[in-house]
């Protein structure tokens, strides 16, 4: 999803705006437990600790899954995950950002989110020096400035235009600081409550959200999720969010990875 894409070796890209203002495409390619990072730009030491400190947090990788990895490894349909050492869940450098995206999945097919997202970044978003053609997401800045009715008609977002509007300007006045989020002392249940004050961020994305803020209490409950989890264990039966709900309790503070990483390769 733009500005995220796969390189030809299966990197990962991603088109990056620095508090500098510079704005560069930066690929990162896993070799054994290696990291290698390569940037269109030469970058100054504090650009380079920037960029680090945004590919950790992408990446998910200061946070400590042996406590999962223990508890799931009694079971097969997560067998596959503890044996990859998985359960890292890919972020977008602000929480600005995975709001949008996440806001922009509600309600609709994967291909018309992408291409929401593809026409917000094309047109609101910088581009990159060397390719007008990749840009960077938009600031909250850049969007603060574009009308409801503009985005409705340009990005054809529908009735996810006002949520997207109004989101960036309450960051632009100050009146919410979702990168405090990210690492807030409140309970599960308190985040969640401040996200579901976002308007547009409902109970699915709300616990969408907690999982990329590291809190896997909720699981995200979407038509797909009915169908999954009535396949694997109510035999195809029509079943309630409740029903999906109760089905990965037993998981207690991990249920949405659970959730999330669960072979269901049978019902694809």
């Amino acid at each position: 999803m733009s500005p995220f894409s796969e390189t030809s070796d299966q990197g990962l890209s991603y088109v990056i705006r620095l508090g500098t203002g510079k704005i560069l495409l930066f690929e990162v390619h896993a070799y054994a437990d290696v990291l290698r990072v390569n940037s269109t730009e030469l970058l100054t030491e504090t650009e380079q600790m920037e960029l680090s400190h945004h590919i950790t947090w992408m990446l998910d990788m200061d946070q400590d899954f042996s406590e999962f990895y223990a508890l799931a490894q009694a079971e097969p349909k997560l067998a596959r995950m503890v044996e990859r050492n998985a359960g890292r869940v890919l972020r977008s450098p602000t929480l600005f950002e995975d709001v949008i995206r996440t806001i922009l999945t509600t309600n609709t097919l994967w291909k018309h989110t992408l291409r929401m997202c593809r026409e917000l970044t094309t047109r609101y978003g910088d581009p990159i020096s060397c390719d007008p053609n990749l840009h960077a997401f938009p600031t909250p800045e850049s969007l603060a400035l574009v009308d409801e009715q503009t985005l409705r008609e340009q990005c054809r977002m529908g009735y996810r235009a006002p949520y997207v509007a109004e989101l960036s300007q309450r960051l632009v006045s100050g009146s919410l600081d979702l990168e405090a989020l990210k690492s807030s002392s409140l309970t599960t249940p308190e985040l969640r409550k401040e996200l579901m004050n976002i308007k547009g961020v409902g109970g699915y994305a709300a616990a969408n959200l907690l999982m990329l803020l590291g809190r896997y209490d909720y699981v995200p409950v979407d038509s797909w999720a009915l169908k999954v989890v009535s396949d694997e264990f109510f035999k195809g039966e029509k079943i309630t969010p409740r029903q999906v709900l109760d089905t990965f309790e037993c998981w207690g503070k991990w249920q949405g990875l659970v959730y999330w990483f669960w072979d269901w390769s049978p019902h694809q």
